[in-house]
């Protein structure tokens, strides 16, 4: 997915690159469309699951460039910054 992103897709869900609206808190703050979120695919799931990858637009204002990306594995109840 990391990929694909950095790609600019083709995207398999409607909702990926949609903004995330951090409402939970655990990223850090940031203006409003700072945050993009991206299904990871689930195998076995019928629907998104709850695998995501949420890209900060950094420096660069760029999801596909800026470096900046967490995943969950628990559909936002907690995040691991993802180290290239």
């Amino acid at each position: 997915m990391l990929a694909l992103i950095k790609a600019g897709g083709p995207f398999a869900y409607a909702k990926d690159g949609s903004v995330f609206g951090n409402r939970e808190r655990l990223l850090p703050p940031r203006s409003r469309g700072y945050y993009r979120e991206y299904t990871v695919p689930t195998p076995g799931a019928r629907d998104r699951g709850a695998r995501r990858i949420v890209a900060g637009s950094g420096a660069s204002g760029d999801v596909r460039t800026s470096g900046e990306y967490y995943y969950s594995n628990d559909h936002y109840n907690s995040f691991r910054r993802i180290r290239e």
